[in-house]
């Protein structure tokens, strides 16, 4: 099932990685197969935010729950 407490797990794996290049992630929404987040720091105005986002943490929040089809910009 996903839930926030289950993405932030998964979140706190990623965040070092963001907070070394200045920027954070941050967990607004959870849906029944979606989940919203806002970029935050370096990371908002940065031109390879969707790349992160869709490369690396979407990737990372759907190897770990598989029922996540969706990872949006709130």
């Amino acid at each position: 099932m996903l839930t926030r407490e289950n993405i932030e797990v998964v979140l706190e794996r990623i965040r070092p990685f963001m907070r070394a290049d200045g920027g954070d992630i941050e967990l607004i929404d959870v849906g029944e197969h979606s989940a919203g987040v806002r970029l935050t720091g370096m990371c908002a105005g940065c031109p390879s935010a969707q790349m992160t986002l869709y490369v690396g943490v979407e990737a990372a929040i759907r190897e770990a729950l598989p029922e996540c089809e969706t990872l949006r910009l709130a």
